[in-house]
């Protein structure tokens, strides 16, 4: 609801604007793209100022856009190197934790050699500090 209320307070006077802008420079301008005869053009269009005015801007917000775009490829690749070598730390920590899991299981199933009794003493090994192993 905020939001709306902002662009409503941010839009509705840069409309305002840019409709009395339009207004004001309505009159024709010739546009010409012959650089040898500025009076007599061989190509050429005659617009109103105000449409000449934004298509220059939309122009330069392309172009913009498109210099910003490749002045970021080098931001773009390392994102891709290092998602890729994110996937394919997640692939080899899924592959650990099965494995892991794996030897839980097998472990379960089998008793260290270490915990079997000795024979005939009825007692388990022990480490160095002297606890059960």
């Amino acid at each position: 609801m905020l939001r709306k209320i902002v662009n409503a307070l941010i839009l509705l006077p840069l409309g305002l604007i840019f409709i009395v802008f339009a207004v004001a420079n309505r009159h024709l301008v010739t546009v010409s793209f012959d650089p040898f005869s500025s009076s007599d053009p061989g190509i050429g269009l005659s617009l109103p100022l105000f449409v000449v005015i934004v298509l220059m801007v939309m122009l330069g917000v392309i172009a913009g856009g498109i210099a910003t775009w490749f002045g970021q490829r080098r931001w773009r690749a390392a994102a891709r190197r290092h998602e890729t070598d994110a996937h394919e730390a997640r692939e080899q920590l899924a592959s650990l934790q099965q494995r892991v899991a794996a030897d839980a299981r097998n472990a379960a199933v089998q008793p260290p050699i270490g915990l079997i009794p000795g024979p005939g003493t009825g007692a388990f090994v022990r480490d160095k500090q002297g606890a059960a192993l």
